[in-house]
């Protein structure tokens, strides 16, 4: 049994992204749809997203940002790994074997986690808690989503918002101490308000009542107005938990990098909190809503740019579907993005 001065603590120690290489701007979008760029800019602060296509799903997104956080951790193999995504390939089975076996790691501990754009910050909680019960010394925690192909593609108010994407960490074992280390994370969930945001058909409910369902019914239905109140609300309140309980005040944190859902949502968060807009990730007007993808794509644009350093203070948060939220802080550590 680990004693408490042994303990080891998961740490961030790769971070890779991708996106599929087609781009849908706004003008595209309003050329077939009763919108515009200006509706789109107002509402979401979203120009542009990416979707996948041509072969290009889930497992294929997720191999490639697994890949490129093993290169940049420098890690031949990992213990286990854990896919965030509400979209896999399959109902049935999960996609995380797949991606595992993709990854030349055929034979390890390997699952998915739907907790749709909470998906990631599950996740790291899922990974972390191998390392930490001493199952695993290090693992792979990917968020991917083809989320598009749960949208309507001629409604406009919820085409504009989501797009396609992966983003990957890799967790080692280390010291509580360590830059990567995670401090703590906080996750909640409210199924009472499933309704706001859920896709109609396609699950066991539907097939076990064997009500017959409209073509829509198979597309993301979502009450803005509703979940654009919840989800401020329930991030910064989770966000002032992880501050508290890591010791840290708004103050400290120097990047403030949430769940990229819109950006009046994210920058009503920071207003709620008082983190200042500058301290702000915002990379969702030009990726859209990548839903589990949101934050590691997030994190990776803000270390290529140079505003996200080695030991800045850093706070997650997110919400979702389900509904789910959550917050977690690390302070960021020395590495290579790929």
């Amino acid at each position: 049994m680990q004693t408490e001065q042994a303990r080891e603590v998961p740490v961030v120690a790769g971070l890779g992204s991708w996106l599929p290489p087609r781009v849908v701007r706004n003008e595209e979008l309003a050329q077939r749809l009763d919108t515009s760029d200006e509706w789109i800019r107002t509402r979401t602060g979203i120009a542009e997203r990416r979707i996948a296509g041509d072969g290009i799903a889930t497992i294929r997104m997720a191999i490639e940002a697994g890949s490129r956080a093993l290169r940049s951790a420098s890690a031949q193999t990992v213990d286990a790994l854990v896919l965030a995504t509400s979209t896999p390939d399959q109902l049935c089975p999960a996609s995380a074997p797949q991606v595992a076996t993709g990854l030349g790691f055929n034979g390890i501990p390997a699952f998915d986690v739907n907790a749709v754009c909470s998906g990631f910050l599950y996740g790291l909680a899922s990974g972390g808690g191998l390392i930490s019960s001493g199952m695993a010394q290090r693992v792979l925690v990917i968020g991917a989503d083809t989320f598009s192909t749960l949208i309507n593609p001629d409604d406009r108010t919820t085409m504009p918002i989501f797009g396609d994407g992966a983003g990957a960490v890799v967790l080692r074992a280390g010291r509580p101490d360590e830059l990567g280390a995670l401090g703590p994370i906080d996750l909640h969930s409210d199924g009472d308000q499933a309704g706001l945001l859920f896709v109609p058909a396609g699950g066991a409910q539907q097939r076990v009542d064997g009500v017959p369902m409209e073509a829509g019914d198979y597309f993301l239905a979502m009450k803005g107005a509703e979940t654009f109140y919840l989800a401020y609300s329930r991030m910064a309140e989770s966000a002032r938990t992880v501050l508290d309980r890591a010791g840290w005040t708004v103050a400290d944190v120097d990047r403030f990098v949430g769940h990229q859902a819109n950006a009046r949502i994210l920058y009503t968060v920071a207003k709620q909190l008082g983190v200042p807009e500058e301290k702000v990730a915002v990379n969702v007007d030009r990726v859209g809503n990548t839903v589990a993808a949101s934050i590691p794509l997030a994190l990776a644009d803000s270390a290529r740019d140079g505003t996200l350093r080695t030991g800045d203070r850093v706070l997650l948060s997110a919400f979702g579907a389900g509904l789910t939220w959550g917050a977690a802080v690390l302070r960021w550590p020395d590495l290579r993005v790929c």
